[in-house]
């Protein structure tokens, strides 16, 4: 990708030899992204301007209306809007839905997260805000001590976080009046917690808890990117880890702390880090590189300006905590968070956790599945898949690229991959294929199946060495797949989950939501149509 530069530092023969890395300075950035924003704003509108008509076409009740999300239209004019939906001014949750439609505005289809029609009998609740709010902490409470799945911390404190906000719940297509509620805590690892629950107005009942704090658990080996140029900011006789040329995303260190802002990695010689965990600015070469990598990997192969696709750029926090053997990302702040890890000297900051966490960003901001069942499955698949798909297009010489999750971080000790995408199931615990039971996994489980169905679709089954790492990707059906490519199998995935997912879609869903793309991008004659078809049978969705 080429951009306007107003200088450029090269490496040297001593940054070569010693691993320091030199880094380009930035004085003016491209203004490309400014109006690219502005396009996307374009689009926002134009779809809150067919917001009535839409309405009227699917025939919603007088109270209900439609917020524009996200809008995407194709090379040839047909337009996907994405709306929230809202009853009585009320958010519904559930109530999401995309609108695709002709060049000239006509409607062809219309995917719903629930059919079902919004009508409540009362807009008043029986129970008080007050007390809504303080039965969803008194819930959370209840859990402390206690781990919500394997891969997450005990709590050990919670506090409750705002009101209780009055919203409909559609999400189980029983649309009832209910609170949102937003608990905060810390978990036993030292994981901020930030638990959205919701509880029926009328009974108290916990309707949904959703951790918003998601987290990839492990230990590294200290920094993992290698020598690799950076693009930083020039401020006085200071030069800053923050990238003008991409959203201004920037890196901040909270030298072992767990809250504050933190401080702007910078120093005055345009050069951080010597690849040693020992030098604090090492690991912030690789988040800073991590953040650039996912940037650059969006807008170059989706032409997605962005995590929100806003032209801003994420903030990255290293040296959170102490022995802190995790990194998370958070939508509030929305920012990537990396811990030291044990003896903080083992920093969580490779290059797969960095794309992996950021996707998360990119699912909320687009198909918002939801973070359990097999939503949450799709979910973190999702981010697998894409986390993978940045390490391919970065192709780091220190990081070569694989169908492995995790690799370098070694947390289990010795040497294995957190997740296998080839045959997920190699892992322990992780599922292969579709079945009833799925869904009751936890969803880092139940991603296997479409960690599989993306690995068979990008590289087909059987024995294989790709990039010098052994697979062998067997079939439910016992099929034999050819595979269509990473580079088409990542561009299926990508416009399935922003036009034609939504909150609520399951396996079944994503088999649908993956034809529909394929048909749009390839024909649905294509060979890649078939492909997608056949690589879901080939995991038992059919």
């Amino acid at each position: 990708m080429k951009r306007k530069l107003a200088a450029v530092a090269v490496l040297s023969a001593t940054a070569l030899l010693t691993g320091v890395v030199q880094v380009s300075t930035v004085a003016m950035a491209d203004p490309a992204p400014h109006s690219r924003a502005a396009q996307r704003a374009d689009l926002i509108a134009l779809a809150n301007g067919q917001a009535g008509k839409v309405a009227h076409t699917l025939a919603l009740g007088g109270q209900e209306q439609l917020v524009a999300k996200d809008a995407v239209v194709d090379a040839d004019g047909t337009r996907h809007l994405r709306y929230e939906r809202t009853f009585a001014g009320l958010p519904v949750l559930g109530g999401d839905l995309v609108v695709h439609q002709k060049a000239d505005g006509s409607t062809t289809s219309v995917d719903k997260a629930i059919g079902a029609a919004i009508a409540l009998p009362s807009l008043t609740p029986q129970i008080p805000a007050d007390k809504a709010a303080a039965q969803a902490t008194g819930a959370v409470q209840s859990t402390v001590g206690i781990a919500a799945d394997e891969d997450e911390s005990p709590l050990t404190a919670v506090h409750q976080t705002g009101k209780a906000e009055l919203v409909v719940w559609a999400t189980d297509g029983n649309p009832r009046l209910a609170y949102r509620t937003t608990v905060e805590g810390v978990r036993a690892d030292g994981t901020p917690s930030s638990q959205l629950l919701v509880t029926d107005a009328a009974s108290g009942q916990v309707l949904s808890s959703h951790e918003q704090v998601q987290t990839a658990t492990g230990s590294g080996k200290g920094v993992f990117v290698g020598t690799v140029p950076l693009t930083t900011t020039q401020s006085g006789s200071s030069y800053q880890l923050k990238d003008a040329t991409r959203g201004g995303q920037s890196t901040f260190t909270l030298k072992n702390k767990t809250s504050g802002s933190g401080t702007l990695v910078a120093n005055t010689t345009n050069s951080f880090g010597n690849g040693l965990a020992s030098n604090a600015e090492s690991a912030a070469v690789d988040a800073q590189y991590g953040a650039a990598a996912t940037w650059d990997f969006y807008k170059n192969t989706f032409g997605r300006n962005g995590i929100k696709n806003d032209g801003v750029g994420a903030t990255s926090r290293v040296h959170y905590g102490s022995n802190y053997v995790n990194a998370f990302w958070n939508d509030s702040c929305f920012c990537m968070t990396y811990g030291d890890g044990a003896g903080n000297t083992h920093p969580l900051t490779a290059l797969d956790v960095a794309g992996h966490e950021m996707t998360h960003g990119v699912t909320s901001a687009t198909a918002g599945l939801n973070y359990s069942g097999e939503s949450g499955g799709l979910n973190e698949a999702t981010s697998d898949i894409f986390g993978t798909m940045v390490e391919w297009s970065a192709n780091l010489p220190a990081d070569k690229p694989d169908y492995l999750i995790g690799e370098q971080i070694n947390i289990n000790g010795n040497g294995t991959p957190l997740r296998y995408m080839d045959q997920p199931s190699k892992d322990g615990a992780s599922a292969d294929y579709w079945s009833s039971s799925v869904g009751s996994k936890d969803v880092h489980y139940s991603s296997g199946v479409a960690n599989h169905f993306f690995y068979l679709l990008a590289e087909g089954s059987g024995a294989k060495t790709i990039n010098g790492v052994s697979y062998n990707s067997p079939t439910y059906n016992n099929s034999t797949l050819a595979g269509i490519g990473r580079d088409k199998a990542a561009q299926i995935w990508y416009k399935a989950l922003t036009v034609y997912m939504t909150s609520t879609t399951n396996y079944a869903g994503a088999r649908t939501a993956t034809l529909k793309a394929a048909a749009d991008l390839y024909g649905a004659t294509s060979a890649e149509y078939s492909a997608v078809a056949a690589t879901w049978a080939a995991v038992n969705v059919n």
